[in-house]
C-alpha cells in the first residue's frame, strides 16, 4: 500500500507539471500544434533516462525509482494526449503534421533518454 501512495502522490506532482508546462509551452506558440505536450513528452524522456541513470550508478532504492518514475515522470508524460492529438490531426486531413508529431515525438523522446542516462555515466 505504501509504494501506490507513493506513485499516486508522484502522479499527482507530475500531472500538475504537466497541466503547468503545456498551457506554459502553448501560450508562447501561435499554432494549433501541440508543442506543449511534445515538449513535455520530451522533457518526460529525458528525466526517466536521468532517473534510470541514478538508478544504476548510485544504487536508487525501488521506493525512489517507482515514487520517480513511475509516479511523477507517469503523471508527467502525455503519450495518452500524444496519441489522440494525433488522431485528431490525422481525421482533420493534417496529415504532415499528423507524421512530423510521431516522427519528432518517438526520435526526440529516445534521444533525451539516451542523452539522460549518458549525462549521469558521465557524472
Amino acid at each position: 500500500m505504501r509504494i501506490a501512495v507513493l506513485i499516486g502522490i508522484g502522479s499527482f506532482i507530475g500531472g500538475i507539471l504537466r497541466y503547468l508546462m503545456t498551457l506554459f509551452i502553448q501560450s508562447k506558440v501561435l499554432s494549433t500544434y501541440p508543442y506543449g505536450t511534445l515538449t513535455v513528452n520530451i522533457l518526460g524522456s529525458l528525466i526517466i533516462g536521468i532517473i534510470f541513470g541514478l538508478t544504476d550508478r548510485f544504487n536508487l532504492s525501488p521506493e525512489w525509482r517507482l515514487f520517480l518514475a513511475t509516479g511523477i515522470c507517469g503523471g508527467f508524460t502525455t503519450f495518452s494526449a500524444f496519441s489522440l492529438e494525433t488522431m485528431s490531426m490525422l481525421q482533420e486531413g493534417q496529415y504532415l503534421y499528423g507524421i512530423s508529431y510521431i516522427t519528432v515525438s518517438i526520435l526526440f523522446g529516445l534521444l533525451a533518454v539516451f542523452l539522460g542516462m549518458t549525462l549521469i555515466k558521465m557524472v
